[in-house]
């Protein structure tokens, strides 16, 4: 029987069985991409890792491997979010955060996505890791919410791999930047980022997404002015970009080198040496967005 530990005011499960993100899901090797320069822990859960990083109290990047052959559409009610046992309270963000604001526990790690496996109790218990606060990030309502910006991305990957039947690695997480606010203690990222890797015609192949929600945090009124985001481009009314996986890497400091080498914006080979978002591609849908699928799933 797994043992069960009070945090937060809920019943936390033993986790020490999760196998976390499974690095040859694509029949290539495909790491969870590492950060030099701060303290971090990489958690498994499962069928997804968080690389913490501790000096945030935020993840630095989930890695998931969403199986489309085997999803399942299963219930998130009476799931409640939850502290991770394998960390101190002091090493992550809990509801302090989250409570009477308009900010919201923003899944990075979206939980129709991890809701796969060969049986039901699998798909259930990945629907359960989802709610850990390690796989959570402060979005702002409006952001987190609407279809056409986090949540209009994340469908639109979720419907390919469901609809060809397909495996995709999708990495996410925070762009820190020096004037993110500070609020309740915890630095609020402006933006976020999704890397999305697959198989096309036997070779990896990768592409890199950047969303914005400065203007809705503006919007609460408890949370400081965030300040402009240095050198960044024009933004409009969806402030979603599809932008070279270099940039994400200058951007974060995660090691992206592989996915560097597979993406397939056909900027970021046209135009090697360009300034970090100088090419950036605004999207105004998520049909917009380029996965470079092809009918056949080849």
């Amino acid at each position: 029987m797994d043992e069960l530990l009070l945090v937060a005011g809920s019943a936390a499960r033993d986790l020490s069985d999760r196998t976390g993100f499974d690095t040859n899901f694509l029949g290539v090797h495909v790491s969870v991409p590492a950060l030099a320069g701060a303290e971090t822990v990489l958690l498994p859960y499962t069928h997804f890792s968080v690389l913490m990083r501790l000096d945030k109290r935020l993840a630095a990047v989930t890695a998931l491997g969403i199986d489309g052959e085997k999803l399942m559409d299963l219930d998130r009610s009476g799931i409640a979010w939850r502290l991770d046992p394998r960390l101190a309270e002091d090493q992550q963000t809990g509801e302090r955060l989250y409570a009477r604001n308009d900010i919201d526990r923003g899944h990075l790690v979206r939980r129709a996505s991890a809701v796969w496996g060969d049986s039901q109790a699998e798909a259930a218990q990945a629907n359960e890791d989802t709610f850990h606060y390690t796989n959570a990030a402060p979005q702002a309502a409006k952001f987190n919410q609407g279809k056409d910006l986090w949540l209009g991305m994340e469908s639109y990957l979720l419907e390919h791999a469901a609809d060809y039947g397909r495996r995709l690695v999708v990495f996410t997480g925070p762009v820190f930047g020096d004037t993110d606010p500070v609020y309740r203690g915890v630095e609020i990222p402006l933006l976020f980022f999704k890397v999305a890797a697959f198989l096309q015609d036997g070779e990896l192949a990768a592409t890199g997404y950047v969303v914005d929600q400065t203007p809705q945090l503006a919007d609460l009124p408890d949370v400081p002015r965030p300040g402009a985001v240095e050198e960044a481009p024009p933004l409009g009314q969806f402030r979603t970009f599809q932008v070279p996986i270099r940039d994400i890497a200058a951007l974060t400091g995660l090691d992206l080198d592989q996915l560097v080498a597979a993406d397939r914006m056909p900027i970021a080979a046209e135009l090697p040496t360009a300034r970090v978002t100088s090419t950036w591609r605004k999207l105004l849908s998520p049909e917009d967005l380029d996965l470079d699928f092809d009918l056949n799933g080849d």
